[in-house]
């Protein structure tokens, strides 16, 4: 009986794909957007009421909420981007939805459109996705709410409510510590040092992909800060150098780790002293105390330490000599033109605005048809989980539901309880200061804290009451619902995996991978090494650039394994059975590296034939894993020389056609 019992308790108990999404995260609260929010949104509902206008605080407040969700980046220059470009954006869909407030089938063709538009765009990029978002949700509520007239006035005050929280983020900005460009790199470093530690352990791999996310995070704050200012701004080029010089001891560290070689303490130990050099900006350090390397691994990472300190400890850099392995951005201009043409000419561009048009057509068709009070809570619901960067449709749809249920139970309570008038202005302070501290802790928290933030503006501006709270909870689950139908059942990709297709790409681009760093293949290479066993420098920043696509790639298949476990059954389980797969081609990318490092520093090149062979084993498990939804049998024998270069990368390959099969 009471295993019975046991048994009967694990069948009522919760499903564990929504345990993980109603699990809080262990992020630590951020107090400083915590007390910006709750001033940027009480402080306009105060100034309304001193006016007697508190419609018009309203709106500001409203306007100061979109920044708020958006105010999430590091550095300062992209919190500018992410908060006041989705401004502009917003205040053209307040404008479209006042326009056709009330106009029946008019307003469901104008949002219809707008769905398809912001849809498209969110494909581009983060700041794309925010102004995508901000556009669709301005715009239902224009559609769904009686706003001041004429119709310029509420576009005018969201656009005051975003410029306030710019105003109160960049208050910030003289008394910050250190740059978060300068801390993303010194973080670098350590990763990199933490990597070094754990070469020939089994703690590798978690550290290997602690340094993929750490320079991804770093180039990124970098190159877009230096899209306008390369060449001007000498601290940028300093960290842009120092950043470069750290790829070397990534590609080392493999070379040590395939071979099972511990180094000695001082190595990593000289690598965190290099953090803290470039932490604190100090410059004219002395050259590293260092082992005398022993091997040809140990004599690349050796080497590639002494060159990181070097341009560390320099005084001085020419801007205009420096090694970019990653290439100058493109003007500003040129990336516009060619993010236009990517999203117009975008399969997943075109099918994820047409899945969000579809969804919000059928909500805004539904409250002409039928007579739903107050119905935006509908398209505003279909927006919020239709958001692509949030995860998994399904989850997001039932995490939405229990979020509103939370937000409502304490919304309700607050309605009933606090009259209209100046007791707003501190209730608002506290409502508002949750969001970015339940943000961090999972999509459910940040809709229970968002719902009745929203509620009490819409309450400021209709005067309902805690008449609000029931309808809301009725307009969410249908939201809910059509995006449950429309948005996800009616589209295969969405309770279809993706993990296989994601990680045949990246298999392609580590063939090609292997071609930049051997030459040889198929039809003679179109990289290959020079005399002595040396890669040209275009090569060598060919490879550089090929291995840094591909962990990015693999980052992406890192992302939607991640989201396809909050899939129900079967797609969860299923995503998981790729996994050991995902980690086999990191590996065989570690392997390519530490073969091409011990080629470098003295070992024998490989035979072409060796090489073309790896290339057809690693190109026929690409096509493979194109053409099947589960993992499928392959051939497993990849003979060659046991004593060469290739030979960990061959067992490495041979083990990921092992491990692709039933």
């Amino acid at each position: 009986m009471p295993a019975e019992a046991e048994s009967g308790r694990r069948r009522s108990a919760p499903p564990g794909w929504l345990l993980n999404g109603l699990r809080p995260l262990p992020a630590p609260v951020p107090w400083a957007a915590v007390v910006r929010a709750s001033v940027a949104l009480a402080v306009p509902l105060a100034v309304g009421l001193a006016l007697d206008r508190p419609a018009f605080g309203a709106l500001v407040s409203m306007g100061a909420l979109s920044g708020v969700i958006g105010d999430t980046a590091d550095a300062y220059r992209m919190r500018i981007l992410n908060i006041a470009v989705p401004q502009l954006f917003g205040a053209l869909g307040i404008t479209l939805g006042t326009l056709v407030y009330g106009t029946g089938w008019a307003s469901v063709a104008v949002l219809t459109v707008v769905a398809l538009v912001s849809g498209m765009i969110s494909t581009i990029g983060a700041v794309a996705s925010a102004s995508g978002l901000v556009l669709l949700l301005n715009s239902v509520v224009g559609a769904g709410l009686p706003l001041p007239q004429p119709w310029w006035v509420a576009p005018l005050l969201l656009l005051v409510g975003g410029l306030f929280v710019l105003a109160l983020t960049l208050l910030a900005w003289p008394m910050r510590g250190k740059l978060p460009e300068r801390v993303a790199v010194a973080d670098t470093y350590l990763t990199v040092a933490d990597l070094l530690a754990a070469a020939g352990t089994d703690g590798y791999e978690k550290q290997r992909h602690a340094v993929t996310q750490s320079l991804n995070t770093a180039y990124d704050l970098i190159l877009a800060r230096r899209a306008r200012y390369h060449g001007r701004s000498d601290t940028m080029v300093r960290l842009l150098a120092q950043l470069n010089v750290v790829i070397p001891l990534t590609e080392a560290a493999p070379a040590v780790h395939v071979r099972r070689i511990r180094l000695p303490t001082a190595v990593p130990a000289a690598v965190r002293e290099l953090a803290a050099a470039v932490a604190e900006s100090r410059t004219g350090g002395i050259e590293p105390d260092l082992p005398a390397p022993d091997s040809a691994a140990t004599r690349a990472v050796d080497s590639a330490l002494r060159h990181a300190a070097a341009v560390v400890h320099r005084p001085g850099l020419d801007p205009y000599s420096l090694d970019d392995r990653l290439g100058r951005p493109a003007t500003l201009r040129v990336r516009m033109r060619r993010a236009t043409r990517t999203m117009l000419f975008s399969r997943t561009s075109w099918r994820y605005g047409l899945r969000l048009a579809l969804c919000i057509g059928l909500a805004q068709s539904l409250t002409v048809v039928v007579a739903v009070d107050r119905s935006y809570w509908v398209a505003l619901t279909v927006t919020f989980v239709l958001k692509p960067d949030f995860g998994s449709v399904f989850s997001r749809a039932v995490l939405r539901a229990v979020g509103t249920a939370a937000g409502l139970v304490i919304a309700a309570p607050v309605l009933a309880a606090v009259p209209d008038g100046w007791w707003d202005v501190p209730v608002m302070a506290v409502l508002a200061a949750l969001i970015p501290a339940f943000t961090a802790k999972g999509y459910a928290f940040q809709t229970a804290a968002i719902t009745p933030v929203i509620l009490l503006l819409s309450e400021l501006l209709n005067h309902r009451g805690v008449d609000l709270v029931q309808p809301r909870l009725v307009d969410s689950l249908i939201g809910c619902a059509i995006v449950l139908v429309a948005g996800y059942l009616l589209w295969p990709e969405s309770w279809h995996t993706r993990i296989g297709h994601r990680l045949a790409d990246a298999v392609t681009d580590v063939a090609d991978y292997v071609t930049y760093a051997f030459g040889a293949g198929d039809e003679g290479g179109v990289g290959g090494s020079g005399p002595g066993g040396h890669v040209s420098a275009a090569d060598q920043s060919e490879r550089v650039r090929a291995r840094r696509r591909i962990y990015r790639d693999l980052s992406s298949v890192r992302s939607e394994f991640q989201r396809a476990l909050t899939e129900p059954p079967p797609v969860g389980t299923r995503a998981a059975a790729w996994w050991p797969l995902v980690v086999a081609v990191e590996r065989i990318v570690d392997a390519t590296t530490a073969a091409r490092v011990r080629v470098d520093h003295g070992a024998p090149e490989p035979a072409p034939a060796e090489v073309a062979e790896v290339q057809q084993q690693l190109r026929e498990l690409a096509e493979r894993l194109r053409t099947s939804e589960d993992l499928v049998a392959v051939r497993t024998e990849l003979p060659g020389d046991e004593e060469g270069v290739l030979a960990t990368l061959r067992q490495e390959v041979a083990s990921a056609r092992a491990i692709a099969s039933p």
